[in-house]
């Protein structure tokens, strides 16, 4: 918490933000309920944020300027705030999340979804959707972001991650989602510092470790082994622990195909993922199309009978 945005020297802090919108809501009079009702949400919301402890969104700021008489001030202040340092994480995963801040090296192998470093803003929405909505999401979503930024810029560290193919497999938001994943994949798969990898699942002889893991190497030269069960995060330092995954992981990166040829098993399935949400769309047109019919079917058939008087034959006179 706390640590200023690289913009420049005049950026601030959550805690900053905090204090200017109790300023300007003790001048309009008002307590943090009656600035809650007006939003509206919760006062515990608006009492977080001034704590410094909570991510607003942009249009909190912009709606307390509003009800304040802030003169855009909040705006532009949240514009200023590299937010993603303040933004909050689950409290089993704080500490791995720390870690990222400060490793010179990581492995990773994942299965079955995609790991939080490379997941795409569409991608951890529809994941986090399943069990999150309204601000939860979002800060939830703010908070995988916030652990890519320090991988994705300038002298990041090493990156190297093995994906069961089942991570590509597992929908996850639909086609559409899923086919600009791969498309990240592919990019970030370019950067210097990154290597992707993919195991597929028709090469039985690759000897997949028992689930998915991180080795983690800090500056101090200290070496971690983490991996996650239902509901919590697991750290060991043990040397000998470390060494056994270390020989796993090393194995199964030199049985599963290259960097290169991983990606072209992504592009493919990339394709495939594209084709099927134009399929999707061409289907719902089409879709579109045989309601409007059967509407119009339905009108016609519905509507009111009129009678058309038929002019009768002359008759020749004799």
């Amino acid at each position: 918490m706390g640590r200023r945005n690289a913009g420049g020297p005049g950026a601030s802090t959550a805690a900053v933000f905090g204090e200017v919108l109790r300023h300007f809501r003790e001048a309009a009079g008002l307590t943090q309920e009656g600035l809650a009702a007006r939003i509206p949400c919760d006062r515990s919301h608006v009492a977080r944020v001034e704590a410094g402890s909570r991510v607003p969104q942009d249009t909190f700021a912009k709606t307390c300027d509003e009800l304040l008489g802030a003169g855009g001030v909040l705006g532009r202040l949240w514009g200023r705030i590299d937010w993603y340092p303040e933004v909050e994480h689950p409290d089993w995963f704080r500490r791995r999340a720390e870690m990222d801040t400060v490793a010179v090296a990581l492995r990773e192998y994942q299965e079955r979804v995609m790991p939080g470093l490379l997941q795409t803003e569409a991608y951890a929405r529809a994941l986090f959707s399943r069990v999150a909505s309204g601000e939860e999401l979002e800060e939830r979503v703010r908070a995988r972001l916030s652990r890519q930024q320090r991988f994705m810029g300038d002298e990041p560290p090493s990156y190297v991650v093995v994906l069961d193919e089942s991570c590509l497999r597992n929908v996850v938001g639909g086609p559409a989602v899923m086919g600009e994943q791969c498309a990240h994949l592919l990019a970030v798969g370019r950067r210097a510092n990154i290597r992707v990898q993919v195991a597929p699942a028709n090469r039985p002889g690759i000897v997949r470790p028992n689930a998915s893991m991180s080795l983690i190497k800090l500056p101090d030269g200290r070496e971690w082994v983490y991996s996650e069960s239902l509901d919590r995060g697991h750290f060991t330092d043990d040397p000998a622990v470390y060494a056994r995954h270390l020989r796993t992981y090393d194995v199964l990166r030199a049985d599963a195909p290259s960097a290169p040829e991983s990606a072209a098993l992504i592009s493919d399935l990339m394709a495939r993922y594209e084709h099927d949400e134009q399929d999707r769309v061409q289907r719902g047109d089409l879709g579109q199309k045989q309601l409007q019919r059967g509407q119009r079917r339905q009108l016609r058939r519905g509507g009111p009978r009129i009678h058309v008087r038929r002019a009768r034959p002359r008759q020749q006179e004799p």
